[in-house]
């Protein structure tokens, strides 16, 4: 990992927040593929968005989708709001997405509560640990950064436990926001990640440091990576071994497997290191967001750079002090 020069608050922040969409849609048309899907997709390196699997070139899928509709409710209800959140996650759903998790799909359809939901799923199933809490995660990441360590992680869980019962999805959820909060305070997030498993809740806590461990490879990982350990080691592993945003989004797309939201993740993380400038254009400018349930609303990457700005005005609002406290997130 090697950072380019100098670069802006600003820039890392819409780098977060279009970077992580971009991931997404890069990698949704190789999503289930094998391992080493990129590369024999474009053998010269030079990749793009190319469509495919029922996406459209630059279509985002469910990752982004949902990552817009935390943002919007962050900035419309001027804070965290788990029930409003909960009902855009459901109005979405029922919206007909092309691609929703199966877990959150039986969350959001089940005709429970916000409060309950999600708990409820994981009791009757007991597994509940999708990485799906990673994959809308930059948005949120942007908005509670300022707030610093501890109630950005706090928020995480909070937003992560709507869909996922497993606290495993909340504490990778919680050091992903922390990641990205370093990073965008143009501290080097992997130097962070010790903190931030410190941070982990303690019966999860020595399964995460495994994980994010610098010799830990995807070749490592005990699950597929559409669960949360192998989804974030990943996007680390992509991010530790390329230095640049371009050939870390490359290496996660090519391990293959759940593409799209290791990408999206790997994005947002590369996106607050490297900056919004160095995305490629090529990758940019076909980008787009539809939004199931919400009429024929369609992101560009010009809307998104104006959202992650929003979030990084709005984040400076006083965080309430039940968000402060990690221990009232359970």
């Amino acid at each position: 990992m090697e950072p380019r020069g100098v670069v802006e608050r600003q820039d890392r922040v819409v780098g977060a927040v279009v970077g992580s969409a971009v991931g997404d849609a890069l990698g949704a048309p190789f999503e289930f593929g094998p391992a080493g899907v990129y590369t024999a997709r474009f053998p010269d390196g030079v990749g793009t968005m190319c469509g495919g699997g029922g996406w459209d070139p630059g279509e985002a899928t469910d990752d982004t989708q949902m990552a817009v509709l935390v943002a919007e409710s962050l900035l419309e209800r001027g804070g965290l709001d788990l029930p409003d959140l909960f009902g855009r996650f459901r109005r979405w759903a029922a919206g007909g997405p092309k691609d929703i998790g199966l877990q959150t799909e039986d969350v959001l359809t089940s005709g429970e509560p916000w409060d309950i939901a999600a708990a409820l799923h994981f009791q009757v199933n007991g597994r509940a640990a999708g990485n799906g809490s990673l994959m809308r995660a930059a948005t949120s990441a942007v908005y509670f950064a300022r707030a610093g360590q501890m109630a950005t992680m706090a928020a995480a869980r909070r937003i992560a436990a709507l869909t996922h019962g497993d606290r495993a999805a909340w504490e990778g959820t919680a050091v992903l926001h922390e990641l990205i909060r370093v990073a965008l305070n143009g501290g080097d997030p992997l130097a962070a990640v010790p903190g931030a498993v410190d941070r982990v809740h303690e019966d999860h806590r020595e399964r995460w440091a495994a994980v994010l461990a610098p010799d830990w490879h995807p070749d490592s990982a005990t699950e597929f990576n559409g669960a949360v350990w192998p989804c974030l080691g990943t996007a680390l592993w992509a991010l530790r071994t390329t230095r640049t945003y371009e050939n870390a989004l490359a290496t996660a797309v090519d391990i293959g497997g759940d593409t799209d939201t290791v990408a999206a993740v790997t994005g947002g993380l590369a996106g607050a290191v490297y900056g919004f400038g160095a995305i490629p254009a090529r990758w940019a400018e076909p980008l787009h967001v539809p939004l199931p349930g919400y009429g024929d609303r369609v992101l560009r990457t010009p809307g998104l750079v104006d959202l992650a700005g929003q979030l990084e005005r709005a984040s400076h609002v006083v965080i309430p002090s039940d968000i402060r406290n990690p221990r009232t997130c359970a």
